[in-house]
């Protein structure tokens, strides 16, 4: 059992030395001192510490993740049906976007374990990496650039710029430039991961806008805002995005027999080449800053595509969904140079040849996932095609919840 909370721990003396408050905050922390006291007395002294601890942040107390405890985090990776890049500033702040996706059966996931030896250790081991620092409010010469930026915005917003201790891990199903999202759904999951060790108020809009700001401001990293809000939320969402920052996440009631068919009907291939996108966002966003009609144009279709793509979803008309599919591919490869190559043509052909009603690649495009839609009965022949290509071809299954958090004790 944790010390933190017996009568002569530093949680008591705070509470006991605290500046007068509120009767509205004495009430609040009378009533946690009791709860746990409650819970502390009533625990044999050999059990296991409880999952939270009472801390005080910057002269506030809260309830937080026990330092006994390792904290895990997964965010769902997802598939763009329509409307991908149409949540690209500056064309959503003008014009408004709106994106159709769904997150599937693939995670990123992160871990915090607390040190007691002065050190943060960043690893992601799916790409091999590790790297040990000393533990302060700031890591610039960490490399891993996406553990740095959420563990020093985190510990600046939310610990009162307090550095901690601790081994952060991390693992994402699927490789770099996927497509699917990866790299913001690992920041869902690494936000997620410290909101709950810093016990953090942090809604499921607050994780994606975060997780926003974190990519796109903080460490400069271009992209869109789809893929945090799909990480954070999970299931099939129809997303608008609005000026000033505003975002509406509208989950779609899908029937079962329209989610079964939908899926049933679905094959997802990797083409053999991660990519890296920001040139081609870069020049989707130049295309809007120069008032390129053609670009805005084609803006303006994957938009309404995504709309017809929702009603085509709802109704579970799968062939009214590959010709929308269809429409969207052709028109996002008017936003930019380079989101198809020959190796995606080649399975793009080897797929339509092997029964794909239509197909385009998720992401932005110039490699990752392709995904293909397909009736059931033809969907292993898809399959066998285009891994005798030498695609990384298989079904996909949808994930209905958004980020997940928990604890285990160490």
């Amino acid at each position: 059992m944790s010390n933190d909370l017996r009568p002569n721990s530093l949680a008591h003396k705070a509470l006991r030395h605290k500046p007068a408050r509120s009767w509205t905050h004495l009430l609040v922390e009378f009533i946690l001192w009791y709860f746990y006291d409650f819970l502390y007395l009533s625990q044999p002294m050999c059990h296991l510490p409880l999952p939270l601890t009472l801390r005080d942040i910057g002269g506030e107390l809260r309830l937080t993740a026990n330092p006994h405890a390792t904290i895990r985090a997964r965010a769902p990776l997802r598939l763009g049906l329509a409307g991908g890049g149409t949540d690209l500033s500056p064309y959503c702040d003008q014009f408004g976007g709106a994106v159709l996706n769904t997150t599937i059966d693939r995670f990123a996931y992160a871990f915090i374990s607390p040190r007691d030896d002065g050190k943060v250790v960043f690893r992601a081991k799916d790409l091999g990496r590790e790297e040990m620092l000393e533990a302060t409010p700031r890591l610039p010469q960490a490399s891993l650039l996406l553990h740095r930026g959420v563990y020093e915005r985190m510990v600046r917003d939310h610990n009162a710029g307090g550095a901690i201790s601790a081994t952060i891990t991390t693992t994402v199903d699927a490789p770099m430039g996927s497509g699917l999202g990866s790299s913001s759904a690992l920041v869902v999951a690494l936000i997620d991961a410290f909101r709950v060790l810093f016990a953090a108020p942090l809604g499921q809009y607050d994780v994606a806008h975060l997780a926003f700001e974190i990519e796109r401001l903080d460490l400069g990293l271009a992209g869109g805002k789809q893929d945090q809000y799909a990480a954070a939320f999970g299931g099939t969402n129809f997303i608008e995005f609005l000026a000033k920052d505003r975002v509406i996440v509208n989950p779609l009631r899908v029937s079962d027999s329209a989610r079964n068919e939908f899926e049933s009907s679905l094959v997802i291939c990797f083409s053999g080449r991660s990519r890296d996108a920001t040139v081609i966002i870069e020049q989707q966003t130049a295309g809007i800053v120069d008032h390129s009609a053609r670009a805005i144009a084609a803006m303006d279709r994957l938009k309404a595509d995504a709309i017809e793509m929702k009603n085509a979803l709802l109704t579970g008309d799968i062939h009214a969904m590959a010709r929308i599919l269809d429409d969207s591919w052709k028109a996002k490869k008017m936003t930019a140079q380079g989101i198809s190559t020959d190796r995606i043509d080649q399975l793009y052909d080897v797929a339509v040849a092997n029964g794909a009603l239509a197909g385009k690649v998720s992401g932005a495009g110039g490699g990752g996932f392709v995904m293909f839609l397909v009736h059931p009965e033809d969907r292993r022949g898809l399959l066998d095609a285009l891994n005798a290509t030498g695609g990384i071809a298989g079904p996909v299954k949808f994930a209905e919840r958004g980020c997940e958090t928990w604890q285990v004790m160490r």
